[in-house]
């Protein structure tokens, strides 16, 4: 199915999306280039996903640049931007969804852990938007990936819910920051979401946490993609500084 052109309600610009290689990411960079978006997308590790992804996207008849980058790593983020400015040359779009699950119970965290954990889920989001901020001009849109956990931490994944609470944070004082250059900042909080990420859970916690939703399954990607979609539109430009939550009404 062909891209339609740079639908004109949207910002202008290409769009940034961290950890674009699959999953979410991948759903998200799909759904703003079938709005006529130049997509970047971005992998922290896996390039040759994203490189398939990109060419996907031009053989639609989008436009998509595949770049790698540790977003922990202010030299290889600003690197990043860079190559997408001299690209598309400004940044309508940027969705930072770059992120790690760690499991591990209070007691089994190593200071290792924790940095990478808040390094990839919070300290990126600090590094890519101040990165990205010079390009964006008003009516540009941020959306960050938070998490329904952040309000109900799950035991042996708090480290993890903490980080996406910070993301949450951060939507909020960033946009009260960024309100007078008329750039808006939102996030999504997915629940559980049939992604790689999310392949551990086994089929009994599965059905579990169906039977608790009223929409009775999990999210697909597509879901949140939607959400994103629509937050970084005209069509919610009275939204800024809120955390959507996306997880089928989970009780």
């Amino acid at each position: 199915m062909a891209f339609q052109s740079h639908d004109s309600s949207f910002p202008r610009g290409a769009a940034i999306v961290t950890g674009a290689s699959g999953g979410i990411g991948g759903a998200i960079a799909r759904a703003l280039a079938a709005r006529g978006m130049p997509v970047v997308v971005h992998a922290n590790g896996n390039i040759e996903a994203a490189r398939a992804l990109a060419a996907e996207i031009e053989a639609a008849g989008g436009q998509a640049l595949a770049l790698a980058a540790d977003v922990t790593d202010a030299g290889a983020v600003d690197a990043m931007v860079a190559q997408a400015i001299e690209r598309f040359g400004s940044i309508g779009v940027l969705v930072n969804n770059a992120g790690i699950c760690t499991s591990a119970p209070i007691g089994g965290m190593d200071a290792g852990m924790i940095d990478r954990e808040l390094g990839v889920n919070v300290k990126s989001v600090v590094l890519v938007t101040q990165a990205c901020l010079p390009h964006m001009g008003k009516g540009a849109a941020i959306v960050n990936l938070s998490s329904n956990l952040a309000v109900s931490p799950l035991p042996g994944m708090t480290l993890y819910c903490a980080a996406k609470a910070a993301v949450a944070c951060l939507t909020q004082g960033f946009a009260r920051e960024l309100g007078a250059r008329r750039i808006r900042v939102n996030a999504v909080a997915p629940g559980a979401t049939r992604t790689a990420m999310t392949a551990w859970i086994d089929d009994a916690a599965l059905a579990a946490i169906c039977g608790q939703t009223p929409l009775g399954r999990i999210g697909e990607p597509m879901d949140i993609a939607g959400a994103v979609t629509f937050l970084a539109s005209p069509e919610a430009s009275w939204i800024t500084g809120r955390t959507l939550v996306i997880d089928g009404g989970l009780a």
